[in-house]
């Protein structure tokens, strides 16, 4: 099997220019396509330096992982709106647009629950499962719409979180097709602390929905 290719670029969402490091599948077409957010400390160099963006290509998937608004080497271009607010809908709709992703998973952790939840709920459609790891403003959000959401979710959190891992899950829970992965001995970036145990669990469940 050809090795997986890791390329970066850039795309242009709302006059804005945002960076991407992308993993591509060797030679076969991919199973499925992967977008990957980042909390406040971290970028898309997260997922290329965890070896996520290779682990997902070699097991098949495309896997794009962007720098938001204001972060890494997107830092020229301006966060729609506050850390803490919630971003439009609209802003990931065009982000897969440029990317030019029929449907996709989204993983979302901390900071970038501004900008994925309000696409859940608005553009769920695209969204092939969506993955959050302790995301924020969970909690802007009744009962009533996340048990209106159909898209699978795997629910992430490591149980040393106690704060945003608690309260992202107490709200989560609500979807009514969701899994639950807690992290044992993990914090708030479970990932960074259980590399080996997030792969293994990302890529068993990416297997089950495909």
């Amino acid at each position: 099997m050809a090795a997986a290719q890791l390329t970066e670029g850039t795309i242009t969402v709302g006059g804005q220019t945002l960076f991407y490091r992308q993993g591509m599948p060797g030679q076969q077409r991919p199973r499925l396509s992967v977008l990957l957010l980042h909390g406040i400390r971290f970028s898309s160099e997260t997922w290329l330096n965890l070896q996520t963006l290779s682990q997902l290509a070699d097991a098949g998937y495309r896997a794009v992982a962007i720098d938001l608004p204001g972060f890494g080497h997107s830092k020229e271009a301006s966060a729609p709106v506050p850390v803490g607010e919630l971003a439009p809908g609209s802003f990931l709709k065009s982000v897969f647009e440029a990317l030019q992703f029929d449907q996709a998973v989204v993983i979302s952790p901390s900071l970038s629950g501004m900008y994925s939840l309000p696409f859940l709920f608005q553009h769920s459609e695209l969204l092939k499962a969506y993955i959050p790891v302790a995301p924020i403003c969970t909690e802007k959000f009744p009962v009533t719409q996340y048990a209106s959401v159909k898209t699978p979710a795997l629910i992430v959190y490591g149980d040393q979180d106690t704060q945003l891992g608690e309260m992202s899950l107490s709200n989560l829970k609500n979807l009514p097709n969701h899994k639950e992965m807690m992290m044992k001995g993990a914090g708030h970036a479970c990932y960074l602390d259980k590399p080996e145990e997030w792969h293994r669990g990302l890529l068993e469940f990416l297997k089950s929905i495909e």
